[in-house]
């Protein structure tokens, strides 16, 4: 009997981003739980528990990536590997501002998404 698969939450506001990297990421045998602001991502880890790792956007109604991380590590104590995905300038930096494990800047392509979601899922 196979494992269950391990599962991404991608916290991501763009509807055609979220089809693609999901459809891409299943394929490649993970399941993705997707919610398109902060406060829907806050949602599904209630309703759901934690994923084996967290994509997400910095810039998105409702709430943004910097309060999603805020709010994420003063509420849950497990830590989860967090990769920030921005078109922002400095992709880096915008990793550095939370604390987050990893970083990809907009538009990558998905090798660089597979290996990085490989290097840090738990």
């Amino acid at each position: 009997m196979a494992p269950p698969p391990k599962t991404l939450l991608l916290v991501e506001d763009d509807p055609d981003i979220v089809y693609a990297l999901a459809s891409f990421l299943e394929t490649e045998g993970y399941a993705v739980r997707a919610g398109q602001n902060g406060l829907e991502a806050l949602e599904l880890l209630a309703a759901h528990g934690m994923p084996n790792l967290i994509l997400l956007d910095m810039k998105m109604p409702v709430m943004d990536g910097w309060k999603f991380a805020e709010v994420f590590r003063a509420k849950y104590d497990r830590v989860v590997p967090i990769v920030v995905m921005t078109a922002a300038g400095e992709p880096a930096r915008r990793a550095r501002e939370i604390a987050a494990d990893g970083w990809l800047g907009k538009p990558f392509d998905v090798a660089t998404l597979l290996s990085t979601v490989r290097r840090l899922e738990r």
